[in-house]
C-alpha cells in the first residue's frame, strides 16, 4: 500500500510540473499601414525553456493574422500574467 501511494504522489508531481503554463510577452507590427502592438501568448511546454523555439511558436502564430514579430521580451510563468494584462489589452492571451 505504501509503494502505490509513493507512486501516485510521484506521478501526480510529474503531472503537475508538466502542465505548468509559461507565456511570453513580446512586440509585433503589420506594414502598409504601419501597426504596432504588445501581447501575451501562451507557449506550449516545448517552447518555455528555448528562447528560440518560443520565438518561432510565436511568429508562426502572428504570421497567419498578418503580423509580423519584433521582439520576445520576455518569458515567464502565471505569475508575471496580471500585471501584463493591462498593457497588452486585446492582444492579452489572443494569439
Amino acid at each position: 500500500m505504501m509503494k502505490k501511494t509513493a507512486l501516485t504522489l510521484i506521478l501526480v508531481a510529474m503531472a503537475s510540473t508538466a502542465q505548468a503554463a509559461c507565456y511570453a510577452d513580446y512586440k509585433a507590427k503589420r506594414d502598409n499601414p504601419l501597426k504596432l502592438h504588445y501581447g501575451v501568448i501562451e507557449l506550449p511546454d516545448d517552447a518555455c525553456d528555448n528562447r528560440k523555439a518560443a520565438r518561432r511558436q510565436i511568429s508562426d502564430r502572428l504570421e497567419t493574422n498578418g503580423w509580423s514579430l519584433l521582439k520576445v521580451q520576455s518569458i515567464f510563468d502565471a505569475t508575471g500574467l496580471e500585471e501584463r494584462k493591462d498593457s497588452a489589452g486585446k492582444f492579452f492571451l489572443r494569439y
